[in-house]
């Protein structure tokens, strides 16, 4: 595995990345909520962010993350890629390279909260409504 910048031409990859992660970890969305984030993800937020991605031999993108400044605002695997280092190596890679200090996780996504406690973050704050101002609580974390 190899971790390299993403751009523009690995966006449809990294969508269909996003879309299955989020379909096999956020049973808290609706389809609705799915499809309403969709396009915001593909054309707002990947270019709001220094994208990441994780590749095997073949250059297959098993998972990405986005940086914004000091935040980890994106980190997402492919399912059938989850729990085998993916997610830790690319967490590692925005805190030690791109100096990562804090991310945010919805309350209602406990696997994502664990993994974040065990890489070193606490929580430090909460909010009740999300980035769009939707009622998914959100976690603050900050590495301690």
């Amino acid at each position: 595995m190899r971790i390299e910048r993403g751009g523009k031409d690995d966006f449809p990859e990294l969508l269909a990345v996003w879309e299955a992660s989020v379909r096999a970890t956020h049973d808290f969305l609706s389809e609705e909520d799915i499809l309403f984030l969709k396009p915001l993800i593909l054309e707002r937020y990947f270019d709001a962010v220094e994208l990441r991605c994780a590749r095997n031999a073949e250059g297959l993108i098993l998972g990405f993350c986005g940086v914004g400044g000091k935040t980890l605002e994106m980190l997402f695997i492919r399912p059938e890629c989850r729990n085998n280092g993916v997610g830790t190596a690319l967490c590692r890679h925005a805190v030690d390279t791109l100096g990562v200090t804090k991310v945010d996780v919805n309350e209602q996504n406990p696997q994502a909260l664990g993994f974040y406690i065990n890489f070193g973050f606490k929580v430090v704050g909460r909010s009740s409504l999300d980035g769009q101002g939707k009622p998914f609580p959100l976690l603050h974390l900050e590495l301690s």
